[in-house]
């Protein structure tokens, strides 16, 4: 397994497909890298020298991903719900920030339904 920024990429998948497993690369940024350390993108990993490895890492040290990019998100995150924006109020109330509705749907966010026990009659 080859490891870039401390991350182990699979060695069965083609390249841009296994840099995508390192958090921040997408498939089309992948293939950008790819094409900036001049590397074939229907390379597999395994097939990939020391020598083309060091390239791809030179090229991924330029931009911002793993732990510096969820720092940057989180502090994002973080400051909207600081000063108190419409965005803020719903991170941190854990629903939908995007305009999504609410009635329906977001169960994922909004969590299990919880159902209301009938009223119970009394008896006299």
């Amino acid at each position: 397994m080859a490891r870039i920024l401390g991350v182990d990429i699979p060695n069965n998948k083609k390249v841009p497909y296994a840099l995508a497993s390192i958090y921040g690369i997408g498939i089309s940024l992948g293939k950008k890298i790819c094409t900036e350390a001049q590397i074939d993108p229907e390379k597999r990993v395994s097939e990939l020298s020391e020598k083309e490895i060091a390239a791809i890492r030179e090229v991924a040290l330029k931009l911002t991903i793993e732990g510096d990019l969820r720092r940057e998100v989180a502090m994002n995150i973080k400051r909207l719900m600081e000063i108190n924006c419409y965005r803020g109020i719903r991170h941190r109330r854990g629903l939908p920030t995007r305009g999504q509705r609410t009635k329906t749907n977001a169960r994922t966010r909004k969590g299990p339904r919880k159902t209301i026990a009938n009223k119970k009659v009394e008896t006299k």
